[in-house]
């Protein structure tokens, strides 16, 4: 499916046309393994790259509710099934290619199963353990979101 037109809700920024863009980028965890999901390779954003689950920080949300959302609407997970949210250390990605800044807020989700359901942003997704990861062409970055979490994972 191709990327549709973002369409801002009330309250919404379209960073769009914007330099800097604040987003999340999560690290799915369970049972010491992370999901990442492999972009679609019509995505207009890193197409067909691997990374977790992300989102623009575009409202006034919470980078908790932001989280939340993001992976009931990217993979399906509901609220009930996360047993914990972690914030990691903003980092700043220069992308020239895109010309952005990405100001990354990593976060960790520990969710209670290995079940997801992807939506249209993916073609496939898989459970790694964090060793086979780098094998990977992951989204610019991800390996610093990941560098976060790995002690702890």
């Amino acid at each position: 499916m191709a990327e549709p037109k973002f369409v801002p809700k009330p309250g919404q920024v379209d960073y769009t046309n914007i330099r800097y863009a604040p987003v999340i980028n999560v690290v799915v965890e369970h049972e010491g393994r992370v999901l990442l999901v492999q972009r679609s390779p019509d995505m207009h954003l890193y197409p067909s790259y691997w990374n977790g689950v992300s989102g623009f920080l575009d409202d006034a949300h919470s980078i908790e509710e932001k989280t939340t959302q993001e992976l009931f609407e990217e993979i399906g997970v509901a609220a009930k099934q996360i047993r914990s949210i972690e914030r990691g250390s903003v980092i700043l990605q220069e992308a020239p290619k895109y010309n952005k800044t990405w100001l990354v807020v990593p976060v960790l989700a520990r969710i209670d199963t290995m079940e997801f359901k992807l939506d249209w942003e993916a073609i496939t997704a898989r459970w790694f353990a964090p060793s086979e990861v780098h094998k990977l062409q992951l989204w610019p970055g991800f390996e610093q979101v990941l560098g976060q979490f790995l002690s702890v994972l």
